[in-house]
């Protein structure tokens, strides 16, 4: 059997994973990555999307993160996150409702509407919502 990477996941106000894994997923910046360990070191920034990864015992976990940073060491993968939130963390009533009111924003006319907000809204609910439709 093969190694297991450390897997941490921080945000400014937690720790949300510290664990072994057999594999790691990310969103990164240019594309999604995947890593064993062993892996190249590298550095790079994250988009918002799905972190996935296989623990120790070989169950995949899912996981929102909305940007930041990845730091990949050979044994190490560090995920620095504006927010983080397991997939079981997530209230998908919250994140509906979230979702519809940023829709009704942007199909408003109106000149009041921070139309740059309600769209990054509408992509993190959306980005939550198939973090937990996944299976």
């Amino acid at each position: 059997m093969a190694e297991n990477i450390f897997l941490e996941v921080v945000t400014p106000g937690a720790s949300v994973i510290s664990e072994e894994a057999e594999i790691v997923i990310a969103p990164g910046s240019e594309g999604e990555f995947g890593v064993l360990t062993g892996h190249t070191t590298f550095l790079t920034s994250l988009k918002l999307g799905a972190l996935r990864y296989k623990d120790a015992s070989g169950k995949e976990r899912m996981l929102f993160v909305n940007g930041g940073f990845a730091e990949v060491l050979p044994n190490k993968v560090t995920v620095l996150a504006e927010s983080a939130e397991r997939r079981s963390d997530i209230d998908a009533d919250r994140a509906r409702a979230a979702r519809e009111r940023a829709e009704k924003r942007l199909a408003a006319s109106s000149e009041d509407i921070d139309f740059a907000r309600a769209d990054a809204a509408l992509r993190r609910a959306v980005q939550r919502l198939a973090v937990i439709e996944t299976r």
